[in-house]
């Protein structure tokens, strides 16, 4: 709900003076998914207390943090008059949800491995 509300709302009357990082938006798309992945893998762990099938899960989280990447990218170039679709926010986002998979697995695994 936050990542669509940020993805959505229009944010042109906001002052940014002072703040010039060159491709910060990459980053935020990166972190937004990338942290969507890892949150929704490890709560469906605890909440299903999940071992053999984690890598699944996790994976089908990877899957599912990009196609609603790309679902907002293209609400973004369809839907608002302020944002505009970017492929490059999608390969971040798209990026962010491979890494946290990547991140969670090697997390979890390490996790079971030690018990």
């Amino acid at each position: 709900m936050c990542v669509t509300f940020l993805s959505l709302f229009s944010f042109k009357d906001v002052s940014t003076d002072g703040l010039d990082i060159p491709h910060l938006d990459k980053f935020v798309h990166f972190t937004f998914y990338f942290v969507f992945v890892v949150l929704g893998s490890l709560s469906y762990a605890e909440y299903k207390d999940v071992k053999k099938d984690f890598k699944k899960a996790a994976m089908l989280f990877c899957f599912i943090a990009i196609g609603y990447g790309m679902i907002i990218e293209v609400l973004q170039y369809v839907a608002t008059t302020t944002r505009s679709g970017d492929v490059y926010d999608f390969l971040a986002n798209s990026f962010g949800a491979f890494f946290g998979f990547i991140a969670v697995k090697t997390y979890y695994f390490r996790r079971v491995a030690q018990k």
